[in-house]
C-alpha cells in the first residue's frame, strides 16, 4: 500500500510536522510505501481556478495524492482552523483524486487540543469524497515534546498515536480490497 503524508505548515520545526514524521516512521515500520510532502519545503503558488498551467510543485503534490491508497494530513491549528498553507494545497486537489481513500487527520495546537482544525479538515475531506478515519491525532500544549526518535514524550500519547495509525492502516486495507473487488 502507498501512503502520502502532507505536512501543512510553513514553519521550520513545526510540531505538526515532527508529529507527522513520527507517523511516517510507524508506517514505514509496517513496510508500507510512504511519500512525505512537506509544504514548508515544497511551496505552492496561491490556488486559482484560472491557472491552467500547473506549477511543478503542484503537479508533484497531485501525482502523489493520486498515487496513494491513503492520506495523512497534518496541520497546526491557527485561529481555530487549518493552516492557510494546507488549505491552499487542498484547494488544488480534486474529489477524483481522494474519492474512496482513507484519510487520517493530525493536528498540533498551542492550546489544549486542535479539535477545531480537525473538524474543519474532516469536513474538507468529506467534500473531496474521502473516507475519514474514525480516529484522529491531536496534540496540544504540554504534549508537544518529542524524544530523539521523534516519538512524543507525553504519557499515553505514543500509544494513542500508534493505535490511531494502526486503525488507519486497517481502514486503508479494507478500502483497497473493496476497490479491487469492485474493479473486477
Amino acid at each position: 500500500m502507498k501512503m502520502t503524508l502532507i505536512a501543512g505548515s510553513n514553519r521550520k520545526a513545526a510540531t505538526s510536522t515532527i508529529l507527522l514524521r513520527y507517523v511516517e516512521s510507524l508506517l514505514k515500520a509496517q513496510s508500507l510505501s510512504v511519500t512525505f510532502v512537506d509544504l514548508q519545503e515544497l511551496p505552492l503558488p496561491f490556488f486559482t481556478p484560472d491557472n491552467q498551467e500547473l506549477h511543478p510543485n503542484v503537479q508533484h503534490l497531485l501525482d502523489t495524492v493520486a498515487d496513494a491508497d491513503g492520506l495523512v494530513l497534518a496541520t497546526p491549528e491557527y485561529h481555530g482552523s487549518v493552516s492557510g498553507v494546507l488549505k491552499n494545497a487542498l484547494d488544488y486537489i480534486s474529489a477524483g483524486q481522494v474519492s474512496g481513500k482513507s484519510v487520517l487527520s493530525v493536528s498540533s495546537a498551542g492550546g489544549p487540543m486542535g479539535v477545531s482544525s480537525l473538524l474543519h479538515l474532516q469536513s474538507i475531506v468529506r467534500n473531496l469524497h474521502g473516507v475519514n478515519c474514525p480516529e484522529w491525532i491531536s496534540i496540544g500544549y504540554g504534549s508537544n515534546s518529542f524524544g530523539p526518535d521523534g516519538a512524543p514524550l507525553a504519557g499515553g500519547m505514543r500509544g494513542r498515536i500508534e493505535g490511531a495509525v494502526g486503525n488507519f492502516v486497517e481502514l486503508t486495507r479494507m478500502l483497497a480490497i473493496g476497490a479491487a473487488a469492485a474493479a473486477k
